[in-house]
């Protein structure tokens, strides 16, 4: 029964830093917005205004999954130092598993809120707009930049975070050239924020008749997604270039076939959006705003800009040289971080969206100033 022991000495150190985590959560500030929140939705009118609404709709949806998500790991801390009692006082070993799996549960779900505590950015509680670029290489790189998209979508579903394509461009036998999606859950750009760079594969190419190892390249670009009412600035018709056109390439599921997509290039950065995954063209234009809204913003953080006027000359946020993580396949299997030297053997559960132990490393790292400047 020395195990049982063991796991009961570990809950209860686990207990204070459950309370501290609590104060650390702002979880009392949290539950008064929540009841705030509900008072006004329970008020006649509250749709109205179904924009209004849907955002006050989604902000005690994002603090009562944050607020359930702690009283789980604390009813599951309690309910696992019961089945350490009852067992020690049965001698019933049968109850070690379910100990240890839920011990294991608890210790990953209590580290993830830590790493929470550390978003502290001015935007790091914001939705996370996601764009996939695949680099030279044809076939083999839009293939690679499909499966770094499926990586991200199942990483967002596994959180229970949704996410919406914005744009979606086919490449032209398999995979994708590009695409952008938004990514919308409490934090989601504060967990993602690290992932921008470029994603390097190393394998045997399925497209390949000869059976040789290729190597190819992706970026990924993660900037957090500005709502339209907390810009500090606003983007005037005179900015931007609008074109519209039909969709091209295949496109399957993912965008609409009407002459209603909407391209945006504005005129002082020379940043193109696009989007088409919308039957209507003023819904296609609002998300291209969108999308130019927080690439601008994000341009100015970057640079300490006091206007967005201010920025000048063409922007690439992504640099092929600037190489984050490589995923080989062959002739071993490794996913392995430049930055933190974090690194999974398991590439399939990596590519199946587990990709938590890379972003957590990657925040660690962050705010111990430990990262690598490679």
């Amino acid at each position: 029964m020395l195990e049982f022991e063991e796991y009961k000495v570990k809950l209860n150190n686990l207990k204070p830093q459950l309370e501290e985590l609590y104060e650390s959560l702002g979880l009392d500030q949290a539950k008064r917005e929540v009841e705030e929140l509900e008072i006004k939705s329970s008020q006649p009118g509250f749709w109205d205004n179904p924009e209004e609404s849907q955002k006050i709709v989604s902000r005690m949806g994002a603090l009562k999954g944050k607020i359930e998500a702690y009283n789980h790991l604390n009813s599951l801390c309690d309910d696992l130092l019961t089945i350490c009692e009852m067992a020690i006082e049965e001698n019933d070993e049968s109850m070690l598993e379910e100990l240890e799996n839920g011990y294991k549960e608890l210790e990953e779900g209590v580290a993830e809120q830590k790493l929470s505590t550390l978003l502290t950015g001015e935007y790091d509680h914001n939705n996370a707009l996601v764009s996939f670029h695949a680099g030279a290489g044809g076939t083999e790189a839009q293939d690679w930049c499909e499966m770094l998209y499926r990586m991200y979508t199942r990483w967002a579903e596994r959180h229970g975070f949704t996410y919406k394509i914005m744009d979606y461009q086919d490449g032209e036998e398999a995979g994708l050239k590009s695409a952008d999606i938004l990514i919308e859950g409490e934090n989601a750009y504060g967990f993602l924020k690290g992932e921008s760079g470029v994603h390097r594969l190393v394998r045997i190419s399925p497209f390949d008749a000869s059976g040789r190892r290729h190597t190819s390249f992706s970026a990924v670009e993660v900037i957090p997604d500005i709502p339209d009412d907390s810009a500090d600035f606003e983007i005037k018709p005179d900015d931007y270039e609008m074109q519209v056109f039909r969709s091209s390439g295949a496109g399957g599921q993912h965008i609409n076939k009407t002459s209603s997509a909407v391209r945006l290039i504005h005129k002082a950065t020379g940043i193109v959006v696009s989007c088409q995954t919308e039957r209507s063209q003023f819904q296609n234009k609002d998300n291209c705003l969108r999308m130019l809204r927080s690439k601008l913003v994000e341009i100015k953080e970057r640079e300490h800009l006091e206007k967005i006027s201010d920025i000048k000359g063409d922007q690439k946020k992504i640099e092929w040289g600037s190489q984050i993580r490589s995923y080989v396949f062959m002739p071993y299997t490794l996913a392995k971080d430049t930055r933190t030297g974090f690194e999974n053997a398991n590439i399939n559960a990596v590519m199946d969206g587990d990709i938590d132990g890379f972003i957590n490393a990657y925040l660690s790292g962050l705010a111990t100033g430990t990262l690598s400047k490679k």
